[in-house]
């Protein structure tokens, strides 16, 4: 296979029959520094120079095919000759591409063409080969046909649809496919393949469908203008332009308006339920083709329906009535809460009651009374919070109707308070007081007071249970005392205090702390106890017992004899028992004793005493036998006594008192003579001396004894004789002395008894409480104490004094009345009056205090004495504004230097400290303020659209001059009225819109938005225009919407210049501004038809020795369009002639931009461009076949510049010296050279055939 078939296929390559760049042995152009052919024609010049001279054909052929072989080798080593040459294939004919891109459009008609760029198929490296096109696969559905056409080097593959063919090309089925060709060439059956991509372009050929397509909405007639009401929705399966269209009203609205591309309905019209209580709206979805392609644009319809519903004009009110329910309640109701709203129907119909704020953790729930009810409830969720809380919650509601949009009330706010509290949950700082109250604690000593939080001042405390010994002071809380109290009826007692009607409790115990306040106490007044004489010494006589209440060394009992005269008693010290001291006698010592027993106890600061009468009987005992008081008588007595006559009288005395003696005749008295009385002791004669056994005998010794029935006294002897004289009885005694003895015993125990009737007279001076309490001479009648004195202060110190001594100079100190505010209290011990809790001269500024102090004798004795108390003023007030918050409405045109409101604030100190100076806090130059009486006045212009709303933060300040100054603020809200003042401003001042020239009639292009800072009627605007663009615009004069009222062109015009109007509705003159719209029409995309040109290939020839510029044929496409978009313009984008041709782009004529040089390139192959002017151009491309027309434009050139032949001389004639090759590039001579020796034979020597050789079509000959 020759080189040039090999090599063939590649755009730009030579014109058929020639051998375009081929260097090889039979090439006869000499291409010098060309590249491979350059070096190729040296390597075959550097073979030639070595053959032999002579002319031996077979050298001369050799060398060719040695030539030629060495220029194969080159070409297949290097790619190319020219520097934009393909890789080679390796197969012996290729497609240009392995895969080719070809477009063709959907619903083609038969035998329609694809088009592909670059050109498909393949080059031709020889003239006489022939290809074939084949689909081989890829068309199932038998829809397309390749075939082929050539045109100089290049054979087409042309593809096209079948004809006669029912199936039709459609992209939303299948949008490509994927052919695989097949090329044969018809000598040879040499073959290549290629793959040709085949995409389905869209055409317009589906409409938009809605889904669904009819819709229905319900609008309150109060909707707002602007509001986006419903959405319609279509789609389109084209793709592309095809696939878009537009939304319209059939049927021009001016109270809706729809989006033309996304189909949402916008509501720009008033709606009113009582004219118009439905629109039946029909929407057109128009494919924008309608206005590309004329009739072929298609559209679909949907319905719209939109119900007009009566308007949600009444916002809900809402009226509650706070309770306070009680602590017993389970499910307590803390306010009652109605909500009305005036409209009918359903926008009437509360949907819910929220509480919006002042419930963070969300304690608290609306409930409806009953279903559907108005009346709602507001209720605990859970345990509430009441500690953190303590003053409440502050809940804020709001209530919303079931009205489309919904109305909103106005906010509410309502106090809730804890069941256990009438206003707020109040509870006692402690759950339980502790106090100590010492006994000494004279009535109305304070115990402790008992305080809640928050403490108002309607709250009053009391005990649960009645109570005797103490008192509440109901507004204070103080608890005094009654009465004295005793540790010993109680050592503590629990009170219950509670807040009257708030069910708060707190315990209160209070410690009975034990004071020496109780003397020892016998268990007896008296004792008595009898002893007797003869006991031993420190025998026990009897136990006294006291006790002692008190407790501790206060009640511990010690006991003493307080006689002054030492009695023969002691006491034991401790136990109180009575024992005799020394000996007892009972004759001789006193018979009673009258004992003063002390008991005392071990108290402080004084002891406490008591003493109780002990009486002791000494009891006579036996212990003395009788005496007689003459013993050893001696007598006579006559024998004739009579019977019964006294002899003697014995007698015999007993110490011991009231023990009677008895008389006896112990011997002497056998004979029973004599009679001796037992009692008196008088000694008669019984029986007469004269007869009987008296007669016998004359002397009688009688031994006589005195007995006490104990004891024996020493008997006594009476000697006896009898004589017969008449005498009478004479007895001689001898007298003892006891009589004597006895009486100066009982004389010393009569002095005895005597000094024990002194001892009963004693009396115990020191314990009487004599004296009562006496205040001091300098005690003020009034004293002054400034209202600021911190608790705690010494105000007075109350001097008094007690005579007594002991407990009855002890003295304690009480206020005993005057103080209900319970704001002074005096020390028990000391005496000191001091501030028990702050004072406020403003809620008292006087007290009368009854100061009492009391002894603490048996019995106690008290005295006091009145002070009055004067409360001095001190700057502890600051000055109270009126009100919490201060509101006033002022016109935004009121006059500099009017009053507007007069603020007033109130301080309850005298003096300087309640003098009240004003000042605005707030840095503002337009409001000033009278220091004095507080009128607040315009100082600058007043301007609403500016500052609608001042806040202003005033003080009111007192003028303390020695303490500190008080103030408070207070707000001040000044609310400017307006005024209509402000013309509508347009936003922006001046408009420039883009609209494109396709949107249907009716489509809102803008929205005007002009904005008047004043309120109400002021702040209404209504829009106008005052040039509408010759009518093909208006504005809604409510929702500002600027429609388009007729068709755009673009064509026609492309600027309209509109001037809209903003006036607003203020009275009594209403103000206006303009605006300018510059609206710019958008040319849309018209170009139906792409440029066209006649044939998909053209052909055509110059010659090569043309000049530059000169025309080489003229190129023409057709467009269908008219203006802009049928205007086509020419260019070559492509080929190896770009750059060496040029193409007029609106005539289309191709001229030469390059020398031409027939025999470096024969043939070129331009990609001509055929480009519309539309928004979106359309293009069709064209190739173009110029063919370079040869010219005998070269000289013959000989292969060698010089030749050196030799010959032999001698040699005959006609030998071949050498053989001079020549070649003429130019095909047109390359036939017709001749030889002929011009200079260097002046002999003749040698002559040159002037025939030629031709060797083919496409080589030169050579000679």
């Amino acid at each position: 296979m020759s080189p040039a078939a090999w090599a063939g296929g590649r755009e730009g390559r030579a014109a058929p029959g020639k051998f375009a760049g081929c260097c090889g042995s039979e090439c006869g152009a000499r291409s010098p520094g060309r590249g491979l052919c350059g070096r190729a024609t040296a390597r075959h010049r550097t073979v030639k120079r070595q053959a032999p001279s002579f002319g031996d054909c077979s050298s001369v052929i050799m060398m060719r095919s040695t030539a030629l072989l060495v220029s194969l080798l080159l070409f297949q080593l290097l790619n190319s000759c020219e520097g934009n040459r393909r890789k080679e294939p390796t197969s012996s004919i290729q497609f240009t591409q392995h895969l080719y891109n070809a477009y063709i459009y959907e619903n083609s008609a038969a035998k329609t063409y694809l088009e592909s760029h670059p050109k498909m198929g393949i080059y031709i490296t020889h003239p006489a080969s022939e290809f074939r096109y084949k689909i081989i696969s890829g068309d199932h559905e038998n829809l397309f046909k390749a075939e082929d056409y050539n045109l100089g080097d290049f054979c087409f593959l042309r593809i096209r649809t079948k004809g006669g063919n029912s199936a039709v090309l459609n992209r939303e089925v299948k949008d490509h496919y994927l052919l695989n060709v097949k090329a044969v060439e018809r000598k040879t059956n040499a073959e290549a393949r290629t793959k040709v991509k085949v995409h389905v372009l869209d055409t317009n050929d589906l409409r938009p469908l809605f889904s669904p397509t009819s819709y229905s909405v319900s609008l309150a007639e109060n909707t707002p203008l602007r509001s986006s009401v419903a959405r319609v929705r279509a789609t389109d399966a084209d793709i592309g332009t095809n696939g878009e269209f537009y939304y319209s009203f059939k049927d021009w609205t001016d109270t809706f308006a729809i989006h033309p591309t996304n189909g949402v309905v916008t509501l720009t019209g008033r709606l009113d339920y009582s004219e118009t209580k439905q629109y039946d709206l029909e929407i057109l979805a128009a494919d924008r083709g309608k206005k590309l392609y004329g009739s072929s644009g298609t559209s679909s319809l949907a319905k719209l329906t939109v119900h007009v519903e009566q308007g949600n004009e009444n916002a809900p009110v809402i009226t509650a009535v706070t309770l306070v329910p009680s602590d017993m309640d389970d499910d307590p109701t803390f306010a009652i809460v109605t909500v009305e709203d005036e409209d009918p129907g359903v926008n009437g119909e509360i949907a819910a009651l929220n509480i919006v704020a002042g419930d963070p953790l969300h304690q608290f729930k609306a409930m409806r009374s009953s279903p559907g009810s108005r009346e709602y409830h507001i209720k605990a969720v859970d345990q509430i919070d009441w500690e953190s809380q303590s003053s409440g919650y502050n809940l804020t509601l709001q209530a919303k109707d079931k009205g489309t949009p919904p109305q909103f009330s106005s906010v509410k706010v309502i106090h809730v308070t804890s069941p256990q509290s009438k206003s707020l949950p109040c509870r006692f700082e402690k759950n339980v007081y502790e106090a100590r109250l010492s006994e000494f604690a004279p009535p109305n000593s304070p115990v402790v007071m008992v305080t809640a939080n928050p403490m108002y001042p309607q709250i009053k405390f009391a005990f649960r249970y009645h109570v005797d010994k103490f008192h509440i002071n109901p507004d204070t809380g103080l608890i005094t005392t009654n009465d004295f109290i005793k540790a010993q009826e109680a050592s503590s007692y629990e009170l219950e205090v509670i807040i009257v009607d708030r069910q708060a409790s707190t315990k209160v115990i209070v410690y009975v702390v034990d004071m020496n306040d109780n003397a020892p106490e016998f268990k007896q007044s008296s004792y008595r106890s009898t002893v007797s004489e003869n006991v031993p010494v420190g025998t026990s006589v009897l136990t006294v017992s006291a006790t002692d209440v008190d407790t501790g060394e206060n009640g511990y009992v010690t006991y003493s004899i307080a006689n002054l005269n030492p009695p023969p008693f002691a006491i034991d010290y401790f136990s109180g028992d009575i024992r005799t001291s020394e000996e007892l006698d009972y004759e001789l010592m006193p018979r009673i004793y009258n004992l003063r027993v002390r008991a005392s106890d071990w108290g402080s600061p004084y002891r406490r005493e008591v003493e109780a009468l002990v009486t002791i009987f000494l009891s006579n005992v036996n212990d003395n036998k009788p005496l007689f008081e003459k013993v050893n008588c001696i007598g006579t007595i006559p024998r004739d006594l009579k019977i019964g006559e006294q002899i003697t009288t014995v007698s015999a005395i007993d110490a011991d008192e009231m023990q009677l003696v008895r008389y006896q005749i112990v011997t002497g008295n056998e004979l029973d003579l004599f009679d001796l009385n037992p009692n008196s002791g008088v000694l008669v004669l019984k029986r007469p001396f004269t007869d009987g056994p008296g007669v016998t005998g004359s002397f009688h010794c009688l031994q006589i004894t005195a007995t006490d029935g104990e004891n024996f006294a020493t008997p006594m002897y009476i000697n006896i004789t009898v004589t017969t004289s008449r005498k009478q009885v004479n007895l001689h005694c001898t007298e003892t002395g006891v009589a004597k003895f006895l009486a100066e015993k009982l004389l010393q125990a009569n002095k005895i008894h005597n000094r024990g009737d002194a001892e009963d007279l004693f009396s115990d001076n020191h314990s009487i409480n004599r004296h009562a309490p006496q205040f001091d001479s300098s005690f003020p009648g009034v004293i002054q104490v400034k209202e600021d004195k911190p608790v705690g202060t010494k105000l007075l110190f109350i001097n008094a004094t007690d005579f007594d001594n002991g407990f009855n100079g002890k003295l304690v100190h009480v206020i005993s009345g005057g103080d209900n505010d319970s704001k002074f209290i005096i020390d028990m011990e000391t005496g000191w009056l001091k501030v028990f809790s702050p004072l406020d001269r403003e809620k008292n500024d006087h007290y009368t205090l009854n100061i009492t102090v009391y002894d603490l004798g048996i019995p106690q004795k008290s005295a006091w004495r009145l002070l009055d108390v004067n409360i001095l003023d001190a700057n502890d007030n600051r000055p109270e504004f009126l009100q919490d918050m201060y509101s006033e409405v002022v016109s935004e045109n009121k006059e500099v230097g009017s009053k507007i409101i007069q603020l007033e604030a109130t301080d309850q100190d005298l003096g300087a400290n309640g003098e009240v100076r004003y000042s605005i806090l707030t840095d503002t130059d337009v409001f000033a303020i009278d220091s004095v009486t507080g009128i607040v006045t315009v100082k600058g212009l007043l301007d609403r659209e500016k500052e609608p709303v001042y806040l202003l933060k005033v003080e009111a300040r007192d003028q303390a001059e020695e303490e500190l100054q008080l103030f408070s603020t207070v707000m001040l809200k000044v609310t400017l009225e307006d005024v209509n003042d402000n013309a509508p401003e347009f936003i922006p001042r001046n408009y420039h819109i883009k609209i494109r020239e396709d949107l249907p009639e009716g489509t809102v292009a803008m929205w005007l938005e002009a904005y008047d800072p004043d309120v109400g009627q002021s702040s209404q605007v209504r829009y106008s225009l005052i040039d509408s663009g010759e009518g093909y615009f208006d504005v809604d004069k409510l929702s500002g919407a600027l429609r388009i009222v007729h068709k755009l062109d673009f064509e026609k015009k492309q600027f309209y210049n509109l001037t809209a109007r903003a006036k607003d509705k203020g009275r009594p003159v209403s103000l206006s501004s303009t605006c300018y719209i510059q609206v710019e029409v958008v040319d849309v995309n018209e170009n139906l038809y792409a440029p066209v040109f006649p044939f998909f290939v053209a052909n055509g020839s110059v010659s090569e020795d043309v000049p530059i510029g000169t025309s080489v044929m003229t190129i023409t496409a057709y467009d269908n369009d008219s203006g802009r978009d049928g205007e086509v313009r020419y260019s070559i984008r492509d080929g190896s002639g770009l750059g060496v041709f040029t193409i007029d782009e609106e005539k289309g004529i191709i001229k030469t931009a390059d020398l031409l040089d027939h025999e470096t390139i024969s043939h070129y192959w331009l990609t001509v461009y055929a480009t519309d002017l539309g928004v979106v151009s359309l293009f069709s491309f064209i190739e173009v076949y110029i063919a370079v027309g040869d010219v005998n434009d070269n000289a013959p050139q000989t292969s060698e510049p010089v030749y050196y032949p030799e010959v032999m001389e001698n040699s005959p004639k006609d030998v071949s010296v050498v053989q001079i090759e020549a070649s003429d590039p130019d095909s047109s001579s390359s036939d017709r050279l001749s030889y002929k020796i011009t200079s260097g034979n002046p002999q003749g020597f040698f002559i040159i055939n002037q025939e030629t050789v031709s060797i083919n079509d496409v080589h030169q000959e050579e000679k």
